[in-house]
């Protein structure tokens, strides 16, 4: 059980969630993949203290989907190659259309 004291996030992060209702252990990927693609340098601390590197590390490198500069920032944070990051691999897997 996760005694450590609940993070204090923007409720700007989950605009489109029952915020209250947020259960930090069950949804920690989720939480964690939304705080690094909308929080701020305090959310992500926040966040880090609260599930620790390893966990933080392991929910951004298995997202399914981060937009590219939230995997170039997540990359730097934990220090690990975009190309371990499942959502990048996955985006060179399936490229978009090309921009005419």
């Amino acid at each position: 059980m996760n005694h450590k004291a609940i993070p204090i996030f923007e409720k700007r992060i989950f605009w489109d969630v029952n915020f209250e209702q947020l259960d930090y252990d069950a949804k920690a990927n989720f939480i964690i993949e939304r705080v690094f693609e909308r929080g701020d340098v305090e959310d992500i601390r926040q966040c880090r203290r609260y599930y620790g590197d390893e966990k933080v590390t392991s929910a951004l490198l298995n997202a399914k989907y981060l937009p590219l500069h939230t995997i170039h920032f997540a990359s730097a944070i934990i220090d690990r190659p975009v190309n371990e990051f499942r959502c990048y691999i996955l985006r060179q897997l399936n490229p978009g259309l090309f921009p005419y």
